[in-house]
């Protein structure tokens, strides 16, 4: 099973956050998945760290090393996960949530959201 990590979730990984749901914490330690963090995610905690966001705590230059050392392996943005936006109905304004959705569909995989409101874009998203 291929799951994609969506950034928070995979801080919380990382971290060991209490945050993290017991269902999320066994899909992402079940030894049949392969763990992936987006090239978005490492996106968005660089904007969010550099404004001073308190939920971004780390640089994605950080996050990157800790996802590596986890033995996450990171997803390239290709054209075809940018395509794929535009046939995703509009449940969800936030464009890193829809970018991590559209690569979910696009490749397959199962995306592990925080945000249970992606749950609603069908059965690449996880509901934990």
């Amino acid at each position: 099973m291929n799951l994609l990590l969506d950034t928070h979730v995979a801080l919380w990984a990382i971290t060991d956050s209490p945050r993290l749901t017991q269902s999320a914490r066994q899909l992402i330690l079940n030894p049949r998945a392969r763990v992936w963090v987006s090239v978005a995610s490492l996106w968005e905690i660089a904007i969010k760290f550099a404004l001073g966001r308190g939920d971004m705590p780390i640089s994605s230059q950080q996050a990157l090393a800790y996802f590596q050392q986890s033995g996450y392996r990171i997803l390239a943005v290709e054209a075809e996960h940018t395509s794929a936006l535009e046939q995703l109905p509009p449940l969800h304004q936030d464009p890193f949530d829809r970018l991590l959705v559209a690569q979910a569909m696009t490749e397959p995989m199962q995306l592990l959201p925080h945000d249970a409101q992606l749950s609603g874009y069908g059965p690449h998203v996880v509901r934990c």
